[in-house]
């Protein structure tokens, strides 16, 4: 069944890391199907304005969800309008490749950082703001998750441990009558490698392999795995909760 223009009318959505990939997809799909307001944050304004300026419903915030200030103006933002949130999307991420033999302690409290305690903390600090019942969560993973790979193993352990974020959480809100759910892409063409520090070529090699590795023959696109989460992020899907619906071309069965 196709998604309506007005599925998600008059709801306000948040996406954190919406200024680029998935998280501008995601969040330009929400408001061309009728959200009311679609907040979209990031560290950099330039790229939330050039998404905001396609469409009215979006609304920029330059905040970091890695720190507690950030969190803070994310709160005080949605405080500031008197809205009740229906839509939390924590797409936020970074990559890192980090051989153990050459580990940067900096770099592997940056990951966790942002991949984890980033989405814990937003969650926690916007539970007041959430519709209760009838708001939920979805969480952008990585089949990383459970796909072992050289020098990804912090990488890796980050998504591990926020898809246990996304189980447990799903239980403990769930009484609050707040879904919590999860998309674990596999590689997708966004911007994501290159902030990891991957040169170009080896970018090149790595997507090259997935798609000679992959049942489906190619790598992913953005607009693979949009779809998947604003059908977790509908009405409809009300009885769904705790699940992490894997879009990887299937890597993870090859």
């Amino acid at each position: 069944m196709a998604l309506s223009e007005k599925t998600f009318a008059e709801q306000h959505i948040i996406v954190t890391g919406g200024g680029t990939g998935i998280g501008r997809a995601a969040a330009l799909a929400f408001a061309a199907q009728g959200a009311a307001s679609v907040t979209i944050t990031g560290r950099r304004p330039e790229p939330l304005d050039e998404v905001a300026a396609l469409h009215s419903a979006v609304i920029p915030l330059v905040a970091d969800v890695a720190t507690e200030a950030g969190t803070e103006a994310i709160a005080a933002a949605v405080q500031a309008r008197g809205d009740k949130l229906d839509v939390l999307v924590h797409n936020a991420g970074v990559f890192g490749t980090t051989p153990l033999d050459d580990l940067d302690p900096a770099d592997l409290r940056h990951q966790f950082e942002v991949n984890v305690f980033g989405p814990i903390l937003l969650t926690a600090k916007l539970l007041p703001y959430l519709r209760s019942p009838g708001s939920n969560i979805v969480v952008v993973s990585s089949i990383s998750a459970r796909l072992a790979n050289p020098a990804q193993s912090v990488y890796g352990a980050s998504k591990a441990a926020i898809d246990s974020f996304i189980r447990s959480a799903a239980v403990e809100l769930g009484p609050k009558g707040i879904r919590v759910n999860g998309v674990a892409p596999g590689n997708v063409q966004t911007p994501i490698l290159a902030t990891g520090g991957v040169s170009p070529e080896d970018i090149d090699e790595w997507r090259t392999g997935y798609a000679d590795k992959a049942p489906a023959g190619r790598i992913g696109q953005v607009s693979d795995v949009t779809p998947w989460i604003t059908r977790l992020a509908e009405p409809t899907s009300s009885w769904i909760t705790g699940e992490i619906i894997v879009v990887d071309g299937g890597m993870l069965i090859a």
